[in-house]
């Protein structure tokens, strides 16, 4: 049985990005507070500001304005965009190369600043530096079987860290010293600072997307064998169980108690409380599923969509009336901490 736990709201329709121009396709996206960039494959960056409206029947429409679009000049897609908000900068891959850009007027950083040969790279969102002036970026090298730790700075970047792996890496997530890798036949922890690894379980990249993300302090969520999302902490082992996707999800995000996947049919939210499968919602055609600051983003090559959640008091509510007490009560045990006290008050 369903629990109807979230909504997909339309953010960023076709004719605002592309107008007639049927050949320009996303890439990627990053969602920073209200801005919403978007990088196409020809070579652009758009920026939008998102607005959140709520009528009074309740209902959440988003509405976006285009602020710029910027053209990189290199005839090459945008493939991927991070926002360091500290810095004020977008760092942005194309072409190989990972740029700083201003994040309100997309202007390259004036000394030139850029990371070059990444194939691939992600933010440490538990950082070890302790400047507060800084990112620290992770990158997949297009030097083989090799990962790069870079900090970044407002106009510079500066590398601390080159680390090699038994094989080559397809996908990366860290945590502190931690990475989390999807090499060629497996998936393992590997320690940057101490060069200690630790083997999680084996994966075959050609005939699957990998899947790593980081889900919460030192433990990441990955799609493994048979089609199921296993979690795993820094430590290699799992202290929860695996929740049951398809075969072919193509990415995973978390938004508490929720574990949402995507393939290339449905969107399928599972609970991290029961690892029951809660909500399938119909989505032809989506290639990018990402969770920013809570907020649960897809898209296709031509729109951007919003998965607003439902309130958990309205959820709690709703399975109470169905009779589905034991699901209410865990559901209800495990969000505690994120629901005021006052809403359980009879």
């Amino acid at each position: 049985m369903s629990v109807k736990a979230f909504k997909l709201v339309s953010a960023v329709e076709r004719e605002m990005l592309m107008g007639d121009k049927n050949y320009i396709n996303i890439e990627c996206i990053e969602c920073c507070g209200k801005n919403l960039y978007i990088g196409t494959n020809d070579c652009f960056i758009y920026h939008f500001l998102l607005d959140e409206k709520i009528s009074t029947a309740g209902k959440i429409t988003f509405a976006a304005t285009k602020q710029l679009h910027k053209y990189l000049g290199l005839k090459k897609p945008v493939s991927e965009l991070k926002a360091a908000s500290a810095l004020t900068r977008l760092l942005v891959l194309c072409d190989n190369t990972i740029t700083l850009v201003n994040m309100i007027n997309l202007e390259p950083v004036p000394t030139g600043a850029r990371i070059k040969g990444a194939v691939t790279f992600t933010l440490n969102e538990n950082p070890v530096s302790g400047d507060p002036f800084c990112v620290e970026v992770c990158i997949i090298s297009v030097k083989r079987r090799t990962i790069q730790m870079f900090m970044v700075f407002e106009d510079r970047v500066q590398i601390v860290k080159e680390v090699f792996t038994p094989e080559q890496p397809c996908a990366v997530a860290v945590d502190g010293y931690y990475l989390c890798l999807a090499l060629t036949t497996q998936y393992i922890i590997l320690n940057y600072n101490t060069g200690v690894s630790q083997d999680l379980f084996p994966y075959c990249s050609d005939e699957k997307r990998p899947i790593v993300k980081r889900i919460g302090r030192q433990e990441f969520l990955l799609a493994g064998p048979g089609g199921l999302g296993m979690f795993a902490t820094v430590d290699g082992i799992s202290q929860r169980a695996p929740v049951h996707w398809s075969e072919n999800v193509i990415g995973a995000a978390l938004c508490f108690p929720y574990v949402v996947a995507l393939d290339d049919e449905f969107i399928t939210v599972h609970s991290m409380l029961d690892q029951q499968q809660k909500q399938t919602l119909p989505f032809k055609e989506g290639h990018i599923l990402q969770d920013f600051e809570g907020k649960v983003i897809v898209a296709t090559n031509k729109g951007v969509y919003i998965l607003v959640p439902l309130p958990l008091e309205k959820q709690i509510q709703d399975l109470l009336a169905s009779h589905r007490v034991e699901e209410a009560l865990v559901l209800a045990k495990g969000a505690r901490r994120n629901i005021p006290k006052e809403k359980f008050q009879v």
